[in-house]
């Protein structure tokens, strides 16, 4: 299966990118995900369902770790292939 995540992290803080946002992207590039889409106001990413929901775990743990007081998220599912095939 694909997932697609979207999220933001907030606070907001359009001067300088807080500490929780810069965390939101280490954790998204580093999970090799497909089509990371990093931005000010959200933040999209593709994947296989693994990878997806492990750097989604990370996100949520590291981000609030890192300041964020609200994490708003969602996840679809973009088509129904086997993860092996996913990944490719």
């Amino acid at each position: 299966m694909r997932l697609r995540v979207e999220f933001t992290t907030e606070p907001f803080d359009l001067d300088e990118a807080p500490a929780h946002a810069v965390v939101a992207r280490e954790v998204v590039e580093a999970a090799r995900l497909d089509a990371v889409d990093v931005g000010p106001f959200g933040n999209t990413a593709e994947g296989g369902a693994d990878r997806v929901l492990t750097a989604v775990d990370a996100l949520l743990r590291r981000t609030l770790e890192a300041g964020a007081t609200r994490i708003s998220l969602q996840v679809n599912v973009v088509d129904g292939l086997g993860d092996a095939e996913a990944e490719r």
